[in-house]
């Protein structure tokens, strides 16, 4: 059912990708109080203190699930954008590198953490945010999103670190 509220855009942000939107999914009342129920129902009756969410969608979620799981919110930043204190992670591209920032005062050592994000593709964002997690000596619980794509193997890279993924839907090819 989810699947029906996700645009796929062929051909962007490169041709022979196949772009899946959820700005649609998130735009209906309806589709985004599913994935936020469906997201949250994975947690139910399991401790978590905070939901770190990526730069930008995993805001959008992350925020929204955190509110449902009575939990903090941390964001997980692109550089330059915290205002305070903070550590970074660099990671793999499929041309060059990126990086991810978190304020070094985000996490208390020992919190169970929920990640989130809209998509798990390669997972090389979502490693860099796990390390993140874990150097301030948060453990990550879990990492959930709305859209697996298998055929990139994050779910794989993230398992492969002891990680639970979760998701909602799946959509074969890249």
């Amino acid at each position: 059912m989810l699947e029906s509220y996700i645009r796929s855009i062929p051909d962007y942000p490169k041709k022979g990708i196949m772009f899946r939107d959820i700005t649609t999914l998130l735009s209906d009342a309806r589709g985004f109080r599913c994935a936020v129920d469906g997201l949250v129902q994975f947690h139910a009756g399991v401790r978590i203190d905070q939901v770190a969410g990526i730069e930008a969608r995993g805001f959008v979620l992350g925020g929204a699930v955190a509110h449902q799981l009575s939990c903090g919110f941390v964001p997980v930043r692109k550089p330059g954008k915290l205002p305070a204190a903070v550590i970074h992670q660099d990671y793999d591209l499929e041309y060059g590198t990126d990086r991810l920032e978190l304020h070094e005062d985000a996490i208390v050592e020992g919190n169970k953490v929920l990640l989130v994000d809209d998509l798990i593709a390669t997972g090389g964002t979502a490693e860099a945010a796990i390390r993140l997690i874990e150097r301030l000596g948060g453990e990550v619980v879990a990492c959930s999103f709305v859209i697996d794509l298998p055929d990139l193997g994050g779910r794989a890279r993230l398992e492969a670190l002891g990680k639970e993924v979760l998701t909602l839907v799946s959509f074969e090819g890249e």
